[in-house]
């Protein structure tokens, strides 16, 4: 969503902050005193209380005061929820009687819970004005009347109107002469300067409505905006985020957000995918789960247009593959809301969407099933009958494995892929249709039948109505106001903004976006053009380089620039740009390749979310330089046999599917680009296929206009026969009723309006788009649908049936012989990506690599199936995640504990040792951290560290083989051999070594048994009688004690234990424990800056004589 509405608190508060700063230094006597009452203020010892709000504004006590709702309410004084003229106690008993209760305004409920609180302004009648700024397409409006108030009545027709194209600044003489004619001659100059600043104001904090009504100003000069509503491009919010500060888009009254909508609205703000959740009727039978901005809009139109919309429970959409813990999260939280009232008829819940471009249906689908299984029982409580409609990569996988979920969970769950319409599951949900009629997704036997042969069935449903003589009435008198608007620009047009594409075409491709461009290049290859679509890439962020792709089985590369600019000069064949620079960077590549219109005369714009106040600019900047526009917010656009833009069409079994191969007789134009997919299936399904689609972009201002395309495909001999999939929002749709009134259009249009669910609401609903929202009667879709019925285009009775319609039309062309159907050429083979084909389950390759520790392949990381999440919040330690690394087990605590103590009594043996010493000399030599580290780790050997290894063998084999300690001191004694693990320099009995004493104590007294420590003590008893320094070593003490770990914690059989013993884990215990010692001899040489080392003569022998 891009416009927003903001709370009148806000936008009176950024109107007097910033005002100043447009005014060119004049100091506009403005009210700038306000305070906003949340439920907190009841509370006492809140720091918004109402004592605590007295105090940081006196003015409260001192100032008679003015206290309505902000809630985005309209007509708050007719409704009775303004007081005006009050002193500060009768203010917060007026709040205090309201607060947190019901109120109905006309036909909307909802829960007062924010009020605005200003002082009182005694004013003349005379004093009050009118005034709304309002952005569109390619100007901004100031609609000004020299009245105002609650009786201004109708201003539309009444007030006067300052037009102020893109870039061209307001002038005080221009508001002057245009809009304050009216206005005592007195008070013009002052009032003037006042609006020229906010007009500055308005562009510049990109808001794109505000309404002041009234605006009074008195004779002494103050200027205080009474009444305000204001919307705000969110978009814009990495431009204005500072002057904005902490704004707050409330929902409409009537709607209170629920928490769950707040919790997916925090998801899709952390997320570069687009989850939205609004509940409508928490109460209602029939809820949703669509995949995509454009099909969550049909899916509620046709749940609406078949008689259900009031058992509508929720809007909402999730697309842009989402990960599997967005997904399950989605689905649980839809889960939840639906099975929280119960109802005796049951529920229905479509798990919908149109034909994804590259969302993997299958992973999404994971999260589902996921959920389900959490709340199958739930599910079966509350007689929930699930009806899924999915396509798109790996569908068929997805349906599978969600109908082997149902299966085992008992749950009554109805599968269709794309051989079935995109909302034919709504009718069979509810109950209208026979679902005997449409077979089920098979998944060893996907049914490919056209929807053409279901004609008979669908033609007539109950409860589907026909659009009324008086909403096409209604419809033509607003086509009728419109046409005046549109009829300049229809007539107007005589060269097409957007260049038609050719097979030899070729695009640069602003991103190193190497999936789209192998897809565009794999397209090209299935069309038999003679070379690649896309010339080049360009990246700033790296040097020129060339990417690898493939051509055919063959690979190729294609060049990567810095610059456009050396891009354009080193490919002049190169005629579009293909732009998939983020949201942020947007308009300054754009900009950037405008500079090139000579050569670049098509720009497409694939990122969502630019602000409107860019997106105009570039609009303009290009009509001006002849350079035409696909997107914002789009997916691009295809021509069969020829070019594809991005994504468009999807993965290439869709585009088989759909025949996107070969060019068919239907151009089709629409706002969604994941509806542009289902309408590649629908075409096809139904006529001899798509010709040329383009996805114009969801956004309120696309570059590109229906009417450019259209026009574009009626004057294309190629084309026969048009389809337009419009939306909700905007007047576009009324020059094609104009073009096709004054015989400019003359080929076949079939034509359906999305959003015709927007009626049934009693409050405003944003819809998947940026653009999808009325902003007024001429606005709706069922306004525009009649609109365009009565000028001649073919509407069908719903979206629902809009394959019937181009059936019917395509067969009474093919009749009438304007198509004449052509041979189907052979399907062209296209090799299938590794990648792809294997998680498809087509093919197998043995692995390079193979581990069993750790998966980075998921949502999260874990180390031996243990997500790093609970490693953390289980406080597993630094011997819990070793344990599972090194064994793939979960130890017992204190298996844990005597890992971290043996890492901690071997971290280091003072600077001496070799080990260290190495480290330490390779420091001073400047060498760095790792080729100092792995310099100490080398010397770890039979003679360092390399004990406890041996020493573990020894004591271990020992006590198997049932020796007493004398034999096995004897047998080493006889086989001349140490006894690894025994002695020290300078420790004995009686002066311990403290580490050895620490070790010992733990193990007896939380290990299960220690046999092996046992023996070892035994030896140490004989060997301390030779010599009192023969004691256990704290290697061979860790050494005996590790052993008895592994053999008698329960994790590890005898035979387990003993082989991770011989692949080294003890010596590795000491690699880890002694690599912390080392580096802190590595950090502690840097700090300290000593230099290079050199041994001192003195302390060599040299024996040069040998």
């Amino acid at each position: 969503m891009s416009a927003k509405a903001i709370r009148e608190y806000h936008g009176k508060k950024l109107v007097s902050k910033w005002l100043s700063h447009y005014s060119n230094s004049v100091r506009y006597d403005l009210e700038d005193r306000a305070i906003l009452i949340t439920p907190s203020s009841i509370r006492p010892e809140d720091p918004n209380s109402f004592d605590a709000l007295t105090s940081e504004n006196p003015w409260l006590l001192e100032t008679r005061l003015v206290v309505k709702p902000d809630q985005l309410i309209k007509r708050r004084g007719k409704a009775g929820l303004l007081a005006i003229n009050k002193s500060w106690a009768e203010v917060v008993e007026w709040i205090k009687e309201r607060m947190n209760k019901e109120c109905k305004v006309e036909v909307v409920s909802g829960i007062l819970d924010h009020f605005i609180v200003e002082p009182f302004v005694p004013h003349a009648q005379t004093d009050e004005y009118y005034i709304c700024l309002q952005s569109f397409r390619g100007n901004d409006e100031v609609l000004f009347y020299h009245e105002g108030g609650v009786d201004v009545g109708d201003v539309d027709a009444k007030g006067v109107r300052l037009s102020l194209a893109l870039g061209e600044a307001p002038t005080k003489e221009g508001v002057t002469n245009a809009l304050l004619q009216l206005v005592p001659a007195k008070r013009r100059d002052y009032l003037s300067g006042f609006i020229v600043a906010l007009i500055k104001l308005f562009r510049d904090l990109n808001f794109v409505y505000m309404e002041i009504n009234p605006l009074v100003m008195t004779d002494d000069g103050r200027i205080t905006p009474l009444d305000m509503a204001a919307k705000i491009d969110e978009t814009a919010n990495f431009l204005n985020h500072t002057q904005w500060g902490a704004l707050e888009f409330p929902a409409p009254f009537g709607r209170a957000e629920f928490p769950e909508e707040s919790f997916i609205k925090k998801l899709d703000q952390g997320s570069g995918s687009s989850l939205k959740l609004t509940i409508l009727n928490q109460f209602g039978r029939v809820w949703t789960m669509v995949a995509g901005g454009g099909a969550s809009v049909v899916y509620a139109d046709t749940i609406s247009d078949l008689g259900f919309g009031h058992e509508l429970a929720n809007y909402g959409e999730y697309s842009g593959a989402p990960t599997l813990q967005e997904t399950y999260d989605y689905a649980r939280t839809v889960f939840s809301l639906m099975c929280r009232h119960k109802d005796p008829r049951g529920k229905v819940l479509i798990i919908g969407g149109g034909i994804a471009n590259f969302t993997d249906v299958a992973a999404t689908f994971t999260g589902i099933q996921k959920a389900m299984r959490q709340f199958r029982d739930e599910l079966l409580e509350s007689k929930v009958d699930i009806w899924v409609r999915r396509a798109g990569p790996n569908y068929q996988e997805g349906l599978k494995n969600m109908r082997i979920t149902a299966d085992e969970l008992g749950l009554p769950v109805h599968l269709y892929g794309p051989e079935t319409h995109i909302t034919a599951v709504v009718p069979l949900a509810l109950g209208l249709r026979d679902a005997r009629d449409y077979p089920e997704f098979d998944a060893n036997a996907e049914n490919r039948g056209t929807m053409a042969s279901l004609a008979a069935n669908n033609s007539k449903e109950k409860d589907e109505k026909e659009p009324t003589e008086s909403t096409e009435d209604a419809a033509a008198a607003a086509a009728a106001a419109a046409a005046a608007v549109n009829r300049a620009r229809s007539q107007a047009v005589h060269k097409h903004a957007v260049a038609d594409l050719t097979p030899e075409s070729r695009a640069m491709v602003y991103g190193l976006q190497s999936v789209a461009v192998q897809g565009m290049l794999d397209f090209d290859f299935m069309c038999k053009r003679s070379k690649p679509s896309v010339a080049c890439m360009v990246f700033p962020f790296s040097g020129n380089h060339y990417t690898k792709l493939y051509w055919g089985t063959e690979e190729t590369l294609i060049p990567v620039y810095t610059t456009v600019a050396e891009a354009v000069a080193k490919h002049s064949d190169v005629t579009m740009m293909i732009n998939f620079a983020s949201f942020r960077s947007v308009y300054e590549t754009v900009q950037e390749a405008l500079k090139f219109s000579h050569q670049l005369k098509t720009i497409a714009i694939i990122a969502e979310g630019v602000p409107e106040s860019q997106t105009r600019q570039i609009i303009k900047d290009a009509a001006d330089k002849g350079v035409g526009l696909i997107g914002p917010a789009t997916v691009g656009g295809i021509k069969p046999g020829c070019f594809r833009i991005g994504n468009t069409g999807g993965m290439l079994d869709n585009i088989i599917m759909s025949k996107l191969y070969r060019p068919g007789s239907v151009a089709y134009v629409s706002k969604s680009g994941g509806m542009s997919n289902e309408l590649n299936n629908i075409i096809a399904r139904n006529s001899d296929g798509v010709y040329e689609g383009v996805a114009i972009g969801g956004d309120r201002y696309p570059g590109s206009l229906f009417l450019d395309h259209m026009l574009r495909y009626n004057d294309n001999p190629e084309v026969k026969m048009m389809v337009l999939l419009g939306e909700v929002g905007g007047i576009d749709e009324y020059a094609l009723c104009d073009a096709i009134k004054s015989g400019r259009i003359t080929k076949p249009l079939v034509a359906w309006v999305m959003g015709t669910c927007a009626s049934i609401f009693p409050y405003e609903v944003q819809f998947g788009h940026a653009g999808a929202m009325a902003r007024g009667d001429l606005e709706t879709a069922a306004a525009k649908n009649a609109a365009l019925g009565a000028a001649g285009a073919h509407v069908p009775r719903s979206f629902d049936a809009i394959g019937e319609k181009i059936y019917e039309v395509y067969a009474d062309l093919v009749e009438k012989g304007v198509i004449v159907p052509k041979p189907e050429p052979p399907t062209p083979k296209i090799p299938m990506d590794y990648n792809w084909a294997k998680r498809l389950g087509l093919i197998r390759k043995p692995a390079n690599f193979i581990s069993s520790i750790s998966d980075d392949r998921g949502d999260e990381l874990t180390y031996a199936g243990m997500p790093i999440s609970e490693c953390i919040q289980e406080d597993i330690g630094v011997g819990g995640v070793l344990s599972l690394l090194w064994f793939r087990r979960r130890l017992p605590p204190y298996a844990t504990k005597f890992i971290e103590m043996v890492l901690m009594v071997s971290a280091d043996h003072g600077p001496a040792v070799s080990g260290a010493h190495n480290t330490i000399v390779a420091a001073r030599a400047g060498k760095d951290l790792v080729s100092s580290l792995c310099s100490g780790l080398l010397t770890i050997g039979p003679r360092f560290g390399g004990a406890l290894d041996d020493a573990a063998s020894m004591f271990m084999t020992a006590v198997d083989e049932g020796m007493d300690a004398a034999t096995f001191v004897k047998t080493m004694r006889v086989q001349n051999k140490l006894i690894m693990g025994i002695g020290h320099k300078i420790r004995t009995l009686t002066n311990p070594d403290m580490r050895v004493k620490l070790v010992k104590e733990f193990a007896q007294k939380h290990f299960p048994m220690t046999p092996v420590l046992d023996f070892a003590l035994s030896v140490e008893q004989l060997t301390t009688k030779k010599k009192a320094t023969l004691i256990l070593n704290v290697d061979g003490c860790i050494a005996a004690c590790f052993v008895d770990l592994l053999r008698n914690c329960g994790a590890f059989e005898i035979s387990e234990a003993n082989d991770l013993l011989a692949n080294g884990c003890l010596n590795g215990l000491f690699v880890a424990g002694r690599s912390l010692g080392f580096i802190g001899h590595f950090i502690d040489q840097r700090r300290l800056k000593q230099g290079l080392y050199r041994h001192p003569w003195d302390d060599i022998s040299y024996q040069t004589a040998l």
